[in-house]
């Protein structure tokens, strides 16, 4: 069990409820003819509004204030002045940093009307995700979480990034444990009271691997087929779990009514 994890949830709850807000505000811009430097630039202000900062902002040397990854591009997109279309499907990925700790999570936009095999795959992935949270306590193993994603989505025809994979927060932006979005039930450490960590999946409509482009980050599918990924930020409690970003507008999961 983690020592005075009371307060380490407290402040990973201020935190993912400014990133969460972030995505709110995303949601209300979202459309046809905005460029991904624009909505960068709606997460930047309403972090900063909110006395945070925007972690991924020069970590390792990333440029900007959020990741936004559109149609086959499956994570770390750069935002630029790329213009959205209608029917592209697009990942906005950003994470708080307030009083030291850290709140992260993303969610899918719909860019207009999309078509229905992207509907499919984003609807997945975010059943995935949120099966993976809703058997979490100090009970599992970390290999069950990627278990239950893996079947779920395989159930569907899709396959899960291997290349990437949730992490543990808090006054660090990414620790141990590697939490992997595939693996069998019984496996890997055992979840303990007090424990922050992300689960991310990164699930492909075709096969799962992935190339890095030559700015070092943007990672897309290898088979240029889409890609979807929902995160939140959970914490393991003694009966189960909290998730500390989720919407507070009930804008967890599109089509997004604003």
């Amino acid at each position: 069990m983690f020592k005075d994890y009371k307060e380490s949830f407290e402040k990973t709850r201020i935190a993912g409820s400014i990133a969460a807000g972030a995505l709110d505000e995303v949601a209300k811009i979202v459309k046809p003819g905005i460029t991904t430097e624009e909505i960068n630039s709606k997460c930047y202000e309403f972090i900063n509004d909110n006395g945070a900062y925007s972690a991924p902002l020069f970590y390792r040397g990333y440029p900007k204030s959020c990741c936004t990854s559109s149609n086959h591009v499956v994570c770390h997109g750069i935002p630029k002045d790329k213009v959205l279309r209608e029917g592209d499907i697009l990942n906005v990925d950003v994470t708080a940093l307030k009083d030291g700790w850290h709140g992260d999570t993303s969610r899918m936009f719909c860019v207009g009307d999309v078509s229905i095999k992207a509907k499919k795959l984003i609807e997945t992935t975010y059943n995935s995700m949120m099966a993976a949270i809703k058997i979490l306590s100090p009970k599992i193993f970390l290999g069950d979480i990627g278990s239950t994603i893996q079947s779920h989505v395989e159930s569907q025809g899709y396959s899960v990034v291997r290349d990437f994979c949730g992490h543990g927060i808090g006054k660090e932006f990414h620790k141990m444990p590697n939490v992997l979005h595939f693996g069998k039930k019984g496996t890997g450490s055992k979840l303990e009271v007090g424990m922050i960590f992300t689960v991310e999946p990164m699930i492909n409509e075709g096969e799962y691997f992935t190339k890095t482009l030559e700015d070092g980050w943007t990672a897309v599918t290898k088979d240029k087929k889409l890609s979807a990924q929902f995160e939140h930020t959970v914490g393991i409690t003694n009966d189960g779990y909290e998730i500390f970003t989720l919407s507070k507008n009930g804008l967890d999961f599109p089509p997004y009514k604003i």
